[in-house]
């Protein structure tokens, strides 16, 4: 697939088990996987992250909710490796733009993971924001686009055509809800596409037979009721 595939997760060690095995192109990571997984100590485990992962790239997202807090974890973030990639949300959460910041960073060389953006006047600001001279990313969350019963496709086939203003930017599908969006995403020609380790493993499925899938899941609920020991 020309879709490069980044695996969207905070638990180092399944981090490491995608890299060795070649699964991924990259990796996203954000506050709420970190809470998740029980991470306490931020820039403890983004360390042990990048000791391990050096060639690929890393997001790794701000958490302050006002611009010079933003800018100065960004630069602080930025600085752990030449892979990183700093996320940085498109508004607050006062809805304030984060466009100025984005051009400040942006300019300076930083690169940035623009996220959280799910409307096209949003990846429009983003993508003015952005200096044609550095790499971003671009995260469309497409799948909780549809979660509101709007097709994403439309709107990703727009937002990539918007980035296409500045070569470097690549736009990326966040949030995908099935295997399907990725051939979705990579269709439509989408740069990256984030995917869960469960989306990830679902990878080997495909072009499977069909009617063998059938099979399989017959055996699968009959082993089910087997070993629960059902009786009637």
């Amino acid at each position: 697939m020309a879709i490069k595939i980044y695996a969207d997760g905070a638990n180092l060690d399944q981090m490491l088990a995608v890299y060795r095995q070649g699964g991924a192109q990259g990796f996203t990571t954000n506050p709420t996987l970190m809470r998740q997984a029980g991470i306490a100590d931020y820039q403890a485990f983004a360390k042990s992250v990048l000791a391990e992962i050096k060639d690929l790239p890393i997001s790794f997202e701000v958490f302050a909710d006002d611009l010079p807090t933003m800018e100065a974890q960004a630069r602080k973030i930025a600085s752990w490796g030449a892979n990183v990639y700093v996320k940085i949300p498109v508004t607050n959460t006062k809805r304030e733009s984060c466009a100025p910041l984005i051009r400040t960073l942006s300019a300076a060389g930083i690169k940035l993971n623009v996220t959280a953006i799910l409307s096209l006047r949003q990846v429009k600001e983003v993508v003015d924001a952005l200096d044609a001279a550095t790499p971003a990313v671009v995260s469309v969350f497409a799948g909780r686009v549809a979660d509101t019963g709007r097709d994403p496709m439309p709107l990703m086939s727009e937002a990539l055509r918007l980035c296409a203003a500045k070569p470097k930017a690549e736009l990326l599908w966040a949030s995908p809800r099935e295997v399907l969006n990725i051939y979705q995403a990579e269709q439509i020609g989408c740069h990256i596409i984030t995917v869960t380790p469960d989306l990830l493993k679902k990878l080997s499925l495909k072009d499977k037979d069909l009617e063998d899938y059938s099979l399989d899941t017959v055996k699968m609920f009959y082993n089910d009721a087997t070993q629960a020991g059902f009786t009637l």
